[in-house]
Parts: structure tokens; sequence; C-alpha cells
């Protein structure tokens, strides 16, 4: 994958025009809920995203709205009224697959046929819109889970990154004595991202071959590796490492802070990487990205991997093909190479051929070296499972909800571990469980 300074022009522009195929003879509007955009990011929205289509398909018009943090459960109300969206973004497989399951969106395996989609997009993240034997979900977005790091205070300090557990802990530990809060995070903005750190834990320390046991129903979820991997977190937490503000203070805020050395290092999700220049040039700063470190008889680098959102269509719309048309659009080296260089980390479709593509714009080193490990430790099989991609949906929610009550010492690790296991073999004997790549 070629990574460099790139200039779109009118090549790019005809390429487009090829793809979107014949003109539609009649005005049509296409309504579309999106999440939470600052006005940057709509922008880039709307420059790079809606205008080219529109242009390119003449009597197309996307009507976009914005639904904030409360778009999963708008979409399911409106859906499950025979209303909403025609086009339907939701925040993952998990969050999509109740809808799936209740036929209110529409199968996309004819779609999927024509356009060629299974061909072009990564096994791993397509499969897991798959419920029933059905594709219902198209991933929006391939993201991984790793450690951002301030560069310049690593470097400052002769610090180096740890890559083994035990390492992570002296570290940590060494950031308490010198009153730095270990790790940035919080969870005030958005409760899910307690899962991030399951999902980190699970795959790093228990191992994503467990992982993979547990997903296929090989493993039960109270498997001694799991167990070990919880009550570590629990240690963690215990020992100060998530700091004492995680449950008021956001992401974003948590994220600003490692730019002025407030903590030291925050395990999150490759989509993070759109706020580096906001917050790390002001304070002449160097950001980096690495694998979370991981434990004995884990390789290393090691990153779980998902899909960030997808894209439906509503079994309602009076245009899925059109909107079908749009997806097809979205899938396109085109598309990636012009969204990746204004808008890191969030628009990463997964191409299986990303040959030939270019970034420039505001795509930086770290973030094209991010790509790159991740890109090359896939292919080495040093992958785990991020678990709002792989789990079903109601095993999902308690296991964001579960780990604050093992935090709090309401419940044990293994009676979290317990509740996890229950769950997830009713939806799995439901067909709930999206499908699981083979390693």
């Amino acid at each position: 994958m070629t990574l460099k300074t790139v200039a779109f022009g009118a090549m790019a522009l005809a390429t487009l025009a090829l793809l979107s195929g014949p003109s539609i003879a009649e005005d049509v509007t296409i309504s579309w809920w999106y999440e939470a955009a600052n006005p940057e990011q709509q922008r880039i929205l709307e420059d790079n995203v809606i205008k080219p289509f529109e242009e390119a398909n003449p009597g197309v018009n996307i009507e976009v709205e914005y639904r904030g943090e409360n778009l999963d459960q708008s979409l399911r109300l409106a859906l499950l009224a025979g209303a909403g969206p025609d086009i339907v973004y939701g925040s993952g497989p998990s969050y999509i697959a109740p809808v799936a399951l209740a036929g209110q969106v529409l199968a996309l395996d004819d779609y999927a046929k024509q356009y060629g989609w299974r061909d072009r997009l990564l096994p791993v993240s397509i499969n897991v819109g798959t419920f029933n034997d059905h594709l219902y979900a198209l991933p929006a977005s391939h993201e991984a889970l790793g450690l951002f790091y301030n560069k310049t205070l690593f470097e400052k300090n002769g610090w180096s990154m740890p890559k083994t557990i035990d390492e992570f802990e002296a570290f940590c530990d060494q950031m308490l004595k010198l009153g730095i809060v270990p790790l940035a995070t919080g969870n005030a903005s958005w409760r899910g991202a307690n899962e991030h750190y399951v999902s980190i834990i699970l795959n790093n320390v228990a191992g994503p071959d467990t992982f993979y046991k547990v997903l296929t129903g090989e493993l039960p979820w109270t498997n001694p590796k799991f167990e070990e991997a919880i009550v570590k977190m629990a240690e963690w937490w215990d020992k100060g490492y998530f700091g004492p503000n995680y449950f008021s203070i956001g992401g974003e805020q948590a994220f600003a802070q490692l730019a002025t050395g407030e903590t030291g290092i925050a395990p999150n999700g490759t989509w993070m990487f759109q706020f580096g220049k906001q917050y790390f040039e002001p304070t002449s700063q160097e950001m980096a990205f690495a694998s979370f470190p991981t434990a004995e008889g884990v390789p290393y680098p090691n990153y779980p991997i998902g899909v960030g959102a997808t894209f439906s269509i509503n079994k309602n719309s009076q245009h899925p093909d059109v909107v079908a048309k749009f997806l097809d659009y979205v899938y396109t080296k085109e598309f990636y190479a012009r969204l990746n260089s204004v808008w890191l980390g969030m628009w990463a479709v997964p191409l299986r051929d990303l040959q030939g593509v270019e970034l420039g714009g505001e795509a930086t080193p770290a973030y094209a070296e991010a790509m790159k490990s991740m890109s090359e430790a896939i292919a080495n099989n040093q992958y785990g499972y991020t678990t709002w991609t792989f789990l079903p949906p109601a095993t999902d929610e308690y296991l964001i909800s579960g780990i604050e009550d093992v935090w709090l010492k309401k419940i044990t690790p293994h009676d979290y571990l317990a509740e996890l296991d229950r769950l997830f073999s009713e939806e799995k004997a439901g067909g709930k469980v999206p499908q699981t790549p083979l390693r």
C-alpha cells in the first residue's frame, strides 16, 4: 500500500463519473441520518461525500440529518414504526443486528453480487454484517484498537513504549509516582467506551486465539484466560490507572490531556486520529500510535480490529437501487483516498486492494505508519476482535454495563463472565451472533 501526497483533479472526477453508472431520470431525495459531527466534519461530508455523488448522478439529492449520540436509539424506534432514513447508518454490527433480525432492513445479497462487494471488501469486515446467512450490513469503516502516546514527551524523558504487560504495569506505576494519570480514558460522553478497554484486555491479555474459540462456541466465557484478564483489569482500576475522573470526562477531553502531558498513554481506536491535529499542534507535540502491550504467549503487535459503523438499506425505502448505488460509490479507491486525506481514521473503508492509493492533505506520517503496521499485523494473523463488531446485541450491552459493576466491586469477575456466557449462549442459539471469519 502506498501512502503519500496526492492531488485530485480531472482524472479522479472522471473516474467517479464512470463509477456512477447511468443517470437518474427523475429527481430523487435520499435521506441519511448521521451521528454527531462538528461543523468542520459536516463540511467534509458535504464537500467530499455528498456533492461528488450528486454531481455524478444528476437528479439525486442526499439529505443528511445529524442525530448525535442518540442515533442508534432513534434509528431503532423509527424503523420499528416503518419510518426512518433510506440510508441506515449504525454504530457497528452489534447495533444493527436487532433491526436486521427483525426484517427492518433489506438483505443485500443481490446487490453484493451485482456490485461485487464480496470481492472488493475484506472478508473479516463484510462477514460480520451477515445474520442467518444473509448480508444486511456493509462496513462503513475498518478500525483497530491500540495505544496513542505523546512521542515528544516520551523522547524528552527517555521513555520507551511498553510492549509486554509487565512493562506496561511498570510504566503506569512510574506515571502514578510522577503524579500523572497513566491512561487517558473517560466514558462521560459515550458509555460504550467501556468496551474499548474490555476488548483490549481480552485480546491482548487472554489472546485472540482464546477469543476466537469463545466466539465460535469452543470455549465458554468463564474460561480461565478470560477470568485472569478481567481480574487483571480490575487490578488496574484499583491501582488508579484509569484515573479518578473516568465517569466525569469524555473520550475527546481525555485525549486532549494526552497532548498536554497530563496523562501518559491513551488506549483507544484509530478513529481518534481525527483529533490529532486539533490537540497536538497547539502544544507542538508529536502524536504516535502503537499496539497495546501483550501478555506472554500473545504475539506483539496485536490489534483488535472491527467495524466502527455499518450501512444498510431501509426496507421501506422507495429508492433502494439508488441507495445501493451510493453504497457502491463508497467502496472505491478514489473515495478512500479522498476521505482519508481530510478525515483521518473515520472512513477507512475495508477495501481488499489499496495498491496505488495515495493520501495527502491531513494524513500524517503517524497515520500512514499506523495503517501500514495494522495491515501487516492482520496479514500475519496478529489481530483480535472488537466486541461491538463480533458480539450479538444483548451480550454487548451487558459487557458495557457489567464491567462497571466489576470495577465498583458489586460483582466478581467470574459472575460477570458467567452472565456474559449465559447471554451469548442464548443469542448464539437464536442466530444473532455475527459470523466470525476463520483465522
